[in-house]
């Protein structure tokens, strides 16, 4: 007697699809995720790095950790970067083997702005759009730590700041990567410019709207440079909450207008972070994503709060082109087979997410033949 395997093949996430110039073989993106693992000197990424990303192959994209663009963009530790000859040689190594086990994979740019801390600058103050404390808690090599109020960003470091992400789209590509996604999410240096609270500036990259989002299209533009065809995707999350942050409709209005102007810039993908689901287990709300879908003419990726089946239901609504998952990678390195299988997912340890070594973070097995098969 033959035993079979229950296949549900035909899931909405698992069908192809192409985000600008990018071809992908399922819609199950890999969400970029902080892990702290760049422990050695130069914060050059190392095996494990390579392991980590190989084991996750199977997902239609990576998106990877948010890297360091320069060492002025340093705001957590043991973060890697993509500045340095080093750098680049270790994520090399990574994406050699991503594509040789079939894998896409883009590399995340990050600034952290005036959330980073003088712990991380040698003493020096971070930088921000404008002398106002984000009043944020930033990991620091000694702890956690308040941020500081930072110096105001003059127009001789903006445009140093944007040729930084010029340069590190330069170094991604010599690096072998797919791609590159802009971090433009949270509480760091690009959502601060778009923040009129934080953003008090009266020059062209404040003063109003269109102003406040003057360095993310400069940046789009200028990473964009670096690649043939449509390449660059962007994340944002206009619904992030925090003490200077509010998802209010002004704030959402101001989204609003950011997005629709994206359209016509050469951005491969949106990549958005919807609100908090409303209770453990909630489905995501597809209003907050319908009205950026109505927005953008181009891909978009839904994150936040999703599994297999509302993942699906995202996709097959037409509100989504594909779906990221951040926690479900974790201790599912063969998260698409498991959608695939019908099969449960493991559970990943908290207290190993953004500091340790091997544990947690390259030891979770794959699945086997009879492992938490549903009937």
């Amino acid at each position: 007697m033959t035993t079979t395997c229950s296949t549900v093949l035909d899931q909405p996430l698992l069908r192809p699809a192409e985000l600008g110039d990018l071809r992908l073989p399922n819609r199950v993106v890999m969400a970029p995720m902080t892990r702290a693992r760049a422990t050695g000197e130069g914060l050059v990424p190392n095996g494990m790095h390579t392991d980590y990303y190989g084991q996750r192959a199977g997902a239609g994209l990576i998106v990877t950790e948010g890297t360091w663009v320069s060492e002025r963009a340093i705001g957590f530790p043991n973060v890697p970067g993509v500045y340095s000859g080093e750098q680049i040689s270790g994520w090399r190594r990574v994406t050699d083997v991503v594509h040789a086990l079939g894998g896409r994979i883009v590399l995340q740019l990050w600034h952290t702005g005036a959330a980073s801390h003088p712990d991380h600058l040698g003493g020096a103050l971070p930088a921000g759009p404008s002398a106002v404390d984000p009043r944020e808690r930033t990991h620091t090599p000694g702890g956690p730590k308040a941020t500081v109020t930072p110096r105001e960003m003059t127009i001789t470091d903006i445009r140093d700041t944007v040729a930084e992400y010029g340069a590190a789209a330069v170094n991604a590509r010599r690096a072998g990567f797919d791609g590159v996604e802009v971090h433009a999410l949270g509480s760091f240096l690009i959502p601060q410019f778009l923040n009129p609270r934080l953003n008090l500036r009266r020059d062209a990259y404040g003063g109003d709207p269109a102003g406040r989002r003057r360095l993310l299209m400069e940046i789009v533009d200028t990473v964009a440079a670096a690649w043939d065809g449509r390449r660059v995707g962007v994340r944002l999350s206009p619904y992030w909450t925090a003490e200077r942050f509010t998802a209010d409709e002004r704030t959402l209005a101001d989204y609003d207008a950011l997005v629709a102007e994206l359209g016509d810039h050469p951005v491969a993908y949106l990549h958005l972070r919807g609100p908090a689901p409303a209770a453990p287990g909630a489905a995501p709300d597809h209003d907050a994503f319908a009205r950026y879908r109505r927005l953008f003419d181009g891909p978009l990726i839904a994150n936040h709060g999703f599994d297999r089946e509302t993942g699906n239901a995202v996709i097959g609504a037409g509100l989504a082109d594909a779906v990221s998952y951040a926690t479900h990678f974790v201790a599912n390195p063969d998260l698409v087979a498991r959608f695939a299988l019908d099969r449960e997912l493991a559970a990943g340890d908290p207290g190993t997410y953004y500091t340790g070594g091997a544990g947690g973070y390259v030891d979770y097995p794959a699945s086997r033949w009879g492992d938490g098969v549903r009937r």
